[in-house]
C-alpha cells in the first residue's frame, strides 16, 4: 500500500469524516494535525499552495484534496488503485478521452 497523510486540525468535522471513510476502508494513513507545530504548518501551506481548509489529503505523495475530493476519487473509481487495494484499470484511448473530458484522473 501507498503512504497517506492527512492533515486536520482540532474541532473539524470533515477531519473526523474523512479518517473515518479512510478507516472504513482500512487504509493506514498518518494524520498530521496542523497548529502543533510550526513546521507542520509550513510544510502543509507549501505542499497545498496556501490552502484554507482542511482536511487535505496526500496518496503516495499526491495532492488528492478535501474529504469531498476523496469521496469524489471514489465515485469516479479511482481511490482504491490509488491506495493500492486494486490494480489500475486498463483504460483504452477513447475511454482516455471521456475520462479528460469528464474530469477524471487516469
Amino acid at each position: 500500500m501507498v503512504e497517506v497523510e492527512v492533515y486536520t486540525n482540532k474541532g473539524c468535522p470533515a477531519c473526523v469524516n474523512v479518517k473515518h471513510y479512510l478507516d472504513r476502508k482500512g487504509i493506514d494513513y498518518v494524520e498530521k494535525r496542523l497548529g502543533k507545530s510550526r513546521k507542520t504548518d509550513i510544510e502543509f501551506a507549501v505542499r497545498t499552495k496556501n490552502s484554507k481548509k482542511i482536511p487535505q489529503v496526500f496518496i503516495g505523495g499526491e495532492w488528492i484534496g478535501g474529504f469531498d475530493d476523496v469521496v469524489r476519487f471514489d465515485k469516479a473509481g479511482e481511490l482504491d488503485w490509488r491506495l493500492g487495494l486494486v490494480n489500475k484499470p486498463k483504460v483504452g484511448i477513447l475511454q482516455k478521452i471521456i475520462r479528460f473530458l469528464k474530469g477524471e484522473k487516469y
